[in-house]
């Protein structure tokens, strides 16, 4: 266990958040993190719990540096900003490290990057090419897809009656938020790390076909599976009231999957984690009773 300042960037959001509350499980003491995000009030009861809370905007350069002093070991979590602002948000980030003599930057980045043909594979590979021009020693956390990005839609599916995408027989390696964060938290605060390149997922992969199938069973409700062109999945995404560059960035997320480009079969997440990651079924258990 290591005893070094540790910075989360994003802990105002869902993955930054959970690998805090990762770290703190995993017995790092409260006051060696850092959790950092844009707006702090969100994370005062972390503050309340001894962790030190610091303001950080990843467009801010200056501000970074300042929220950065005093650590050891970073984790940039990949920016949620427009697809044309991500990259240089990162950059910023990783020099910001540099300037505040960080001596480990953690990445999450996505499967497969170094080859992903996809809008968002190209924002990691570009991170991941900058971190490497920097010299700053890095660790690649590649994660696959959320469980979450499907149960989160078991409202609209369950309304439909149908699982609507363009992924073809793609296998889609999803894991849980949780389990991601808490394999970041593993790679934070122990040793023998710098210099990997993990390829995460969850152990059981699946299509959206079997998506479909899975959900019917739990559910008891009959859940088609209706595959379209990419080009008309960002049209019903658009339709469906999301904004055209989201629309574009998932409809061509989805024609990365077809490609295989989410699945992984590394056992990675497993062996970092030390156990079988939270399955598609057991996520459905949990999420279809909200429902």
């Amino acid at each position: 266990m290591t005893t070094m300042s540790i910075v989360v960037t994003g802990a105002t959001g869902q993955l930054g958040r959970l690998t805090v509350e990762a770290l703190l499980r995993r017995g790092v003491p409260a006051a060696d993190i850092i959790a950092t995000g844009r707006d702090v009030v969100r994370i005062k009861d972390l503050a309340d719990r001894g962790v030190t809370v610091r303001r950080a905007d990843f467009a801010d350069a200056d501000g970074l540096v300042e929220a950065f002093a005093g650590a050891d070991r970073l984790l940039l979590v990949s920016a949620s900003v427009p697809v044309g602002e991500r990259v240089a948000n990162h950059r910023r980030v990783i020099d910001a490290a540099v300037s505040a003599g960080v001596s480990l930057v953690a990445y999450t980045s996505t499967t497969h990057a170094d080859t992903a043909t996809t809008v968002l594979g190209a924002t990691h590979r570009e991170t991941e090419e900058y971190l490497r021009e920097r010299g700053v020693p890095g660790v690649l956390l590649r994660n696959s897809w959320y469980l979450e990005n499907y149960t989160s839609q078991l409202p609209q599916i369950l309304r439909s009656g149908a699982v609507v995408g363009a992924t073809r027989e793609g296998r889609i390696s999803a894991a849980s938020r949780a389990d991601y964060a808490e394999a970041a938290a593993v790679v934070l605060a122990t040793e023998g790390h710098t210099g990997a390149v993990y390829e995460l997922g969850g152990d059981e992969s699946f299509t959206l076909a079997e998506l479909a199938t899975a959900i019917s069973a739990a559910s008891g409700k009959r859940i088609a599976h209706s595959d379209l062109p990419v080009t008309d999945l960002d049209q019903v995404l658009a339709t469906a009231g999301l904004p055209a560059e989201l629309a574009g960035v998932l409809a061509d997320a989805d024609r990365g999957m077809s490609l295989g480009e989410m699945y992984t079969d590394s056992g990675d997440l497993r062996r970092l984690i030390g156990r079988p990651p939270v399955t598609l079924a057991e996520a459905l258990a949990v999420a279809l009773p909200r429902h």
